[in-house]
């Protein structure tokens, strides 16, 4: 030992006497630290001595015991704290008794004595409490330690003790170095081996670990220097020394997790094929190495040489990873392209972080049918646990464990380290007591990452389809981090188990998951466990044996749940049991109560499912879900993941899952329904299951048997129309010279050909069924060419789904056939709204189906309707869409009026390709010679379509993963030519644009796709508005969607189109819309996110087809292709449905109420009879009987049909009857009432009635009327989307009425925050909103126009004029009760208040000075808005608002007219009143009407205006009529004799009211001659704010409401516009609406007295 000692002496001295060595005795100055530092190196200002002693391997844990007592001793003298690092947890308890003893031998007890410090009795207490007796037992020596088997609470006691210097010395492992910042001024490493359990050997410490110990010593913000020691072998101590001496660089250990890494690249999207794996390789530290240090990694110079970047060893590296994921399923490497693709398993590795060799286990292990013994086992074989070892010292307990807390068998025993991870899981979910502070921090890591293991596990299983794992795998995994609220803090309910200082450490550590509880189960309770149970959930820690309600453990106490399960209380018989007896039997009555409630709050569903057979091999099930329990915030959190299966249950595979979430809101609907298609079979399985299982609940699952036995599948389609091998027809067949110059090819394709004869021949009805692309829009044209040569008096009228739609037809047909042929057209949608004279003039009227819809109710009135000699429809297999009840009711009451009239009417049909092309052409009363349905492949330009899967359950995630492969398709299909890329969203355009710019990018061809002179582009960039249209256009790549301005998407059609940008990226509606041509289109995804059901939805097969139609048009390219991405569960779905047929069906059902109140106003539906007879016109008359299964007829008969169609329509009836839309008499007669007539006319839903017949009521004020408007059934569909709840509880917060939060994702509630957004002029959010509130404003005006009419129907004048008042505010979008001023352009509140004091408070009275003094006026409005600009603008407005003179005749007696109800009173007296209008200021354009100055409303509007009689002293709404006229009118009101008060009338208030303008309303007193005078000055006009003409509204702040813009929807403004339309003879006509209801009543209760 002495020679040895000599040795390192020596050694130090020799060491001291080298004064060029970099480290003198491991000693730096603080100069050179700082040298150091500027040069780029680590800063520690601090001077650092190091000693390096070596000794022969036998001898090193003796000497190196000697040593660090040595220097800790010389520490301790000097007033420093030490550490000593040592290698295992069990040799710091060793090191600190051996230091305690040699300093008690050499009588140095006292350096390490801490009992002066002033915290000494304070510290010693929480000691105390310590369960640890090591650290108690050195904690009077002043020693400590620290490593990771101790308990968090006691390595937090350690530190704050040395920290405070209560410790002198400190034995830890390794681990403090890295983790807590802890400092001292010796540090000594007691020896440099240390074994490593996946080797199974001893291995040397590695100099990071030693250049970080040695970072603990000194540093400088307690220490000016520091010492440091390694005690090693004498063999290590040159190679110790020369890592100290010379820098030793890091190398890479990438190469062992690269496949791991691989796959997590190839799932992100990052790389697809060998190229850009090998690229991402070079971006690795690893290939840094590489190249520097080419031996360490197996490369030698040779190789080097030949390759300097060594592509060839990067793509041989990756090229192996590769294989390997192919191997274990991970991935798919195609080595002949060097493509890679994702595969669920992949995704599901990467997601959970799994590593590969776990994978490939599982894939040799994991069976359909395990035990959960085989289950448990394969799972403690994870790489995961690879590291976990087996300590001499915790065998008996595994022992124990194994024996005492684990229900299943433990395959290899606790020998084994699978088996002690199998012991430390099962331990972990009975609960078991651990001693072993060593198997608690093991069974702290087993449980930790048990979890994602076993979700991982159930993920794979549920993609197999293996229905009884997927259960076992999920029952074992569930839990939720809600659940900790339950358990308490202190755990004082498990004290008798445990000591209260472990239950509060383990509760820090675990979130209260960890709490260590005696196993207490008795030998009956394991007993039972052993019986094959499924597998509970790690964090919930419970076995299926026990009660469900343990879950509520927070709620109940052990002693009450240990009860429950011993008397057999279990939740059936729970169900039917009282309070008072369930407390009875649990000898605790309280509690019986409690229990009760806690069942109730247990999660449970209720499921009933309606089957609609869409083929023979094709089920589409209609899932309701309704939830059966009550929700509690403490148990339940914000919401609840259930997953939805549905499972065979002969061979247990499941068909189809899908996740779904129930919130604390969906809790107050009574129903959800969820949708989804899943494959049958024939001959039919006798049933299929349905499971909902709660993700986080034990024992929560709900169970459905959905049975096939009366399922009847619809019948075999027809086959196809053959395309004939005709030669193509010439355009001289049209044998017209006009017609063939309207045309710039030279012959008609296949379709056009084969159908020729019937469109342009003869009068056949023709359905033509073909892909899109094929030519449909000429063959309307020949049918329309047919209607001009033979009936020329006759009036096409052209459906189109959508406005886009009937804006390409207007402008197409606007240039060509309309313009040489010298035809009329006009467009009727809701942004146009042609006068009568140009409706009777027309020769084609383009539409879209509510507008016709509207138009057509009053057929019986309008002539032009029953001029109508072809109805051309375009896309008619949207019957089976959202619109399609309109569609269908449109043709049935076409058909219904060619019939009454004997007016034939041809109908042609334009769809894609059908399967039940037959019942179609059947319904339409198309005979065999006009059916062509041709096959989808049959397209004049061949498509070449791909269809792509991309796993992922999440949405976003998933889009994120198709960019990559979209830009991958552009350079393989079409590199140069035109590309289109549709997606489901607008922030969808921006995120896909932005990452196709990244790639380009990344190729360094940034500008690749722009094909325009950089001038050019800088000047088309100059008219963008939006900002990043104006970022992607740059580099070639446009968007458009619903949130541009037109001006911005124009220009983006307009360069598309012209090939100036390559790219396109659109939404799906500009597939309907404009006609822009691509070689290649990209359908990114085929969901979208449905705001009523808040969850994504895919989109109609129809859609997408229509999308695929995009590419490769005729007349622009010669071939097309198409590459659809989906979601890999629903590949086979589209491969399907891509290349055969889809049926249609009808829709009607969802909207017959509506559609029934319509035929009933306008006299079709009489009777209930008449209903039935009704629905057999309809499509669904004729698809009930083809597949009754689909809309739940149970039979065909003739009595079976005809119960079914009688139950529909007392159903319907009910439903109005409810809603006040109509009566049924007796005799099943049935009779439209006000509500129902106000309800067809302006085009509103029933469900609106309702609403305002609960509640409207007299005397609203504006925030009550404003609340009612935005309750309507029309802003059901506004979609809040993803996170805008959280930007409509910040707009609440600004407007003048706030809205409850806690509805801030409730469509309504948006609609009020828009509404209110709009009135007081906030900025719009985001450029959604925008968008939003244009649909919104555009549903507003017909529903407050009904809301009028209901209110003067009622005689409430106060909510009449409210509601008038409304409709002023919301076209000038400012509030009533502000200033009218502010409607004026240019003018802010400061602005109003100058003009205050100028005199000016109203707009009459600018009116009026501008006509007297038009220059003193500018120039006082010049000083005002401070441009001569702006005061011209603002008198230029001025000059256009209307000026009305009104004049009345006295009021006189007349004879009221029959009311025309049996039974009525005749008819008595009433008063008339003649009021005369005429415009005598305000300029306009033409000789029509007036439009309104409307700047912040979204549409084009004329004036009207209403005439009201009101009785102010009752309150009464006497008479009400809407009218509009262009120069001059005159208006017959009625009012009755006497008022509700039971006076006569003396007079009557009138009040002249506009529907556009603020201020600009009059009031006047009309006397009744011979009466006497309630006050003088009567017949005196009152302009401006009348006194009724203003309610005061408070101060209000209006929910807001997003409506999700789309071109589908066109119900804004029907049939209303179209009779308020001025005549031709100039004067105007008045409207009557809803006419004297209350003065009616009146007179009636006056002839009954």
């Amino acid at each position: 030992m002495a020679g040895n000692v000599a040795q390192a002496v020596c050694f130090e001295r020799l060491c001291r006497a080298s004064q060029k060595c970099v480290l003198t005795a491991a000693k730096l100055s603080a100069q050179s630290v700082r040298e150091q530092s500027r040069a780029g190196g680590l800063v520690h200002l601090l001077s650092l001595v190091g000693k390096l002693r070596g000794f022969p391997a036998p001898r090193v844990q003796l000497y190196g015991l000697h040593l660090t007592s040595r220097h800790v001793a010389e520490s301790l003298q000097q007033g420093h704290q030490g550490m000593v690092f040592v290698h295992s947890r069990k040799d710091t308890g060793k090191t600190g008794r051996t230091l305690a003893l040699k300093a008690l031998q050499e009588g140095k007890f006292s350096l390490f004595d801490c009992r002066d410090h002033p915290k000494y009795g304070l510290m010693a207490k929480d000691v105390k409490k310590s369960r640890n007796k090591e650290l108690q037992e050195l904690f009077d020596s002043g020693i400590g330690i620290h490593h990771a088997g101790m308990l968090r609470s006691d390595r937090n006691l350690v530190e704050r003790l040395f920290g405070e210097g209560l410790l002198k010395v400190l034995c830890c492992t390794a681990t403090l170095a890295w983790g807590v910042n802890l400092p001292a001024h010796t540090v000594i490493i007691k020896g440099t081996q240390l074994y490593d359990a996946q080797k199974g050997a001893f291995t040397e410490l590695g100099m990071l670990d030693v250049q970080q110990i040695f970072g603990r010593a000194g540093r400088p913000q307690f220490e000016d220097e520091g010492l440091g020691i390694i005690i090693t072998q004498h063999a290590q101590l040159a190679h110790y020394l020369g890592m100290l001496t010379h820098q030793t660089p890091i190398e890479s250990k990438f190469t062992d997790p690269l496949v791991d890494n691989l796959n997590a690249e190839i799932v992100l999207g990052t790389v697809t094929n060998i190229r850009e794996a090998s690229l991402w390789l070079s971006y690795t530290y690893l290939f840094v190495r590489m190249l520097r240090n080419p031996l360490a990694y197996g490369v030698g110079w040779e190789e080097l040489t030949a390759d300097p970047r060594l592509e060839g060893r990067r793509k041989t590296l990756v090229s192996d990873a590769a294989r390997e994921l192919e191997k274990s399923k991970m991935a798919r490497f195609d080595e002949k392209s060097g493509n890679l693709y994702v595969t669920e398993l992949g995704r599901v590795a990467s997601h959970f972080y799994i590593k590969h060799s776990s994978i490939v286990m599982y894939n040799d292990l994991l069976k359909r049918h395990m035990s959960e013994a085989e289950l448990l086992s394969m799972m403690a074989q994870s790489s995961e646990f690879g590291q976990m070892a087996i300590r001499e010292e915790e065998l008996p307990e595994l022992d124990a464990l194994a024996r005492d807390a684990c229900h299943f068998d433990i395959k290899g025993g606790p020998e084994n380290k699978h088996g002690k991870v199998n012991i430390l899981l099962q331990a972990y979910v009975s609960r078991a007591r651990v001693e072993s502070f060593s198997l608690i921090a093991d069974m702290m890591y087993v449980s930790s990452n048990a979890p994602r293991i076993a979700r991982a596990v159930f993920e794979i299983c549920l993609r197999r389809g293996w229905s009884s794992c997927a259960d076992l795998a999920l029952t074992l995994c569930k839990g939720r981090v809600t659940r900790k609220r339950y358990l308490p803090t202190p755990l004082i309910v498990f004290e008798p188990f445990v000591s209260i200082i472990t239950m509060i450490t383990l509760t820090k550590v675990l979130n209260h998951y960890l709490a260590v509880l005696a196993g207490r189960a008795n030998e009956a309770c394991l007993s039972a466990a052993r019986a094959s149970k499924p597998l509970t959930a790690f964090e919930l820690r419970l076995w299926p044996h026990q009660h469900p309600l343990r879950q509520f453990e927070g709620i109940l106490a052990q002693e009450l749940l240990f009860k429950m399960e011993d008397r057999g209380l279990w939740m059936e018989r729970l169900q039917d049991m009282e309070p008072d007896e369930i407390g009875s039997i649990l000898r605790h009555p309280a509690m019986g109560r409690v229990v009760q409630d806690c069942m109730h709050s247990f999660p449970s569903l209720s499921l009933e499912a309606q089957l609609q057979p869409i083929t023979r091999t094709v089920l589409r099930v209609q899932l309701s879900i309704q939830p059966s329990f009550q929700w509690k915030d403490r148990a339940h959190g914000s919401g609840m993941r259930w997953h939805i299966w549905v499972e065979d249950s002969e061979n247990e595979h499941i068909y189809h899952s899908e996740t779904w979430l129930l919130t604390k809101k969906m809790m107050h609907e009574p129903t959800h329904t969820v949708a989804f298609t899943i494959p049958i079979f024939e001959p039919l399985p006798p049933q299929y299951y349905i499971r909902a299982v709660s993700d986080s609940w034990l024992g929560a699952e709900a169970f459905l048997t959905v049975s096939f036995k009366n399922l009847i599948l619809p019948e075999r389609h027809p086959p196809h129309t053959e395309l004939l091998d005709l030669d193509p027809l010439p355009l001289s067949a049209l044998n017209n010279p006009t017609y063939q110059s309207m045309y710039s090819f030279s012959h008609f394709n296949p379709l056009q050909t084969q159908a020729f004869h019937a469109l342009y021949h003869t009068d056949e009805n023709v359905l033509l069924g073909a892909p899109t692309g094929s030519g449909k829009t000429i063959s309307a044209e020949l049918a329309m060419l047919r209607i001009f040569n033979h009936y020329p008096g006759q009036k096409i009228i052209y459906i189109a789904p959508l406005k886009a739609l009937v804006r390409e037809r207007m402008n197409d047909w606007g240039k060509g056939l309309c313009s040489r042929l010298g035809k009329k057209m006009v467009e009727l949608t809701g942004d146009f709204t042609p006068d009568l004279r140009a409706l009777l003039s027309a020769d084609i009227i383009i539409c879209t189906p509510e507008k016709w819809d509207g138009i057509s109710r009053n057929w019986q009135n309008r002539t032009y309707v029953q001029k109508v000699g072809l109805l051309v429809i375009d896309e008619i297999h949207l019957l089976g869409a959202d619109r399609g009840p309109i569609l269908e009711v449109i043709v049935s009451r076409m058909r219904y009026i060619s019939a009454q009239t004997d007016l034939p009417i041809r109908f042609l049909g334009l769809s894609t390709a059908l399967a039940n092309a037959a019942d179609l052409a059947d319904w339409l009363g198309i005979n065999k010679p006009g059916l062509f349905n041709f096959k989808p492949s049959v397209r004049p330009v061949p498509l070449e379509c791909h269809i792509q899967g991309y796993p992922g359950k999440f949405y976003c995630p998933r889009m994120a993963t198709m960019n990559k492969p979209s830009y991958a398709a552009i350079q393989t299909h079409s590199p140069l030519k035109p590309v289109l890329v549709f997606v489901s969203s607008r922030r969808q355009t921006r995120l896909t644009a932005l990452d196709l710019i990244g790639y380009a990018a990344g190729d360094e061809r940034p500008r690749q796709f722009v094909h325009m002179p950089e001038q050019e582009l800088e000047q088309e960039l100059v008219s963008i508005k939006d900002p990043n249209l104006r970022h992607t256009l740059q580099f070639g790549i446009g968007m458009h969607h619903a949130g541009l301005t037109d001006g911005d998407r124009t220009t983006c059609e307009r360069l598309f189109v012209a090939g100036k940008i390559q790219i396109l990226v659109a939404t799906s509606t500009l597939a309907w819309g404009v006609n822009t041509p691509a070689h290649l289109v990209v359908i990114k995804g085929t969901e979208y996110f449905d705001a009523p059901s808040r969850r994504y939805v895919d989109f109609p097969i129809t859609d997408v087809l229509q999308m695929m139609g995009r590419a490769g048009r005729p007349q622009f390219d010669r071939q097309g292709v198409a590459v659809i991405m989906v979601h890999d569960p629903k590949k086979s779905f589209y491969k399907k449905f891509l290349y055969e047929p889809f049926p249609v069906e009808s829709s009607l059902l969802d909207q017959v109420s509506d559609h029934f109140n319509a035929e009933a106003v306008a006299g079709t539906i009489g009777s209930k009879q008449d209903a039935v007879d009704y629905m057999t016109w309809t499509f669904l008359y004729r698809r009930l009987l083809q597949n009754p299964s689909y809309y739940d007829l149970e039979g065909t008969t003739p009595e079976d049909v005809n119960e079914y169609l009688s139950a529909l329509v007392e159903r319907t009836f009910t439903t109005l009857l409810a809603d006040g839309c109509i009566s049924v008499s007796e005799n099943d007669e049935i009779e439209s009432l006000t509500m129902g007539r106000i309800c067809s006319f302006y085009y509103l839903k029933h469900q609106t009635m309702g609403l305002f017949a609960a509640t409207l009521k007299p005397e609203m004020d504006f925030k009550q009327v404003l609340h009612v408007l935005c309750g309507v059934a029309e802003y059901d569909e506004l979609p809040v989307r993803h996170n805008e709840d959280k930007i409509n509880t910040s707009l609440a917060g600004e407007v003048r009425w706030p809205t409850d939060t806690r509805s801030a994702d409730d469509p309504h509630t948006k609609a009020n925050l828009l509404l209110q957004a709009h009135m007081g002029r906030l900025p719009a959010p985001i450029s959604d909103y925008v968008t939003d509130t244009k649909s919104v404003l555009d549903q507003s005006l017909r529903v407050l126009q009904a809301m009028t009419d209901v209110s003067a129907d009622a005689g409430w004048l106060d909510t009449a004029l409210v509601t008038m008042m409304l409709v002023q505010s919301l076209m000038q979008g400012c509030w009533g009760d502000e200033s009218s001023l502010m409607m004026l352009p240019n003018v802010t509140p400061e602005a109003v208040s100058q003009m205050a004091s100028k005199g000016f408070q109203a707009v009459p009275q600018l009116c009026q000075a501008a006509s007297e003094n038009a220059a003193k006026l500018r120039s006082c409005l010049t000083d005002v808005l401070g441009s001569s600009r702006d005061a011209a603008e603002t008198i230029q407005v001025l000059e256009r608002l209307p000026v009305v003179d009104i004049r009345w005749r006295h009021p006189h007696l007349v004879q009221a007219k029959p009311k025309g109800l049996e039974g009525a009173p005749p008819p008595g007296q009433e008063y008339q009143v003649e009021v005369q209008l005429r415009r005598v200021g305000g300029k306009k354009t033409g000789s029509g009407l007036a439009r309104v100055y409307a700047p912040r409303f979204p549409k084009v509007k004329e004036e009207g205006w209403w005439l009201v009689l009101g009785d102010v002293d009752t309150h009464e709404l006497l008479a009400l009529k809407r009218i509009s006229f262009a120069d001059h009118t005159t208006a017959r009101l009625t009012f009755p004799v006497v008022n509700g008060a039971g006076r006569e009338m003396a007079g009557v208030t009138l009040f002249f009211m506009s529907d556009s303008y603020l201020g600009l309303d009059q009031q006047y007193f009309v006397p009744v001659p011979g009466k006497q005078q309630r006050k003088p000055g009567q017949g005196q006009a009152q302009t401006g704010k009348g006194q009724n003409s203003r309610a005061e509204a408070g101060r209000s702040q209006p929910d807001m409401a997003n409506r999700h813009q789309s071109s589908h929807g066109d119900a804004a403004q029907l049939a209303p516009d179209i009779e308020q339309m001025s005549l031709a003879d100039g004067h105007g006509q008045v409207q009557d609406v809803s006419v004297e209801a209350k003065a009616q009543r009146n007179n009636a209760r006056q002839r009954r007295g």
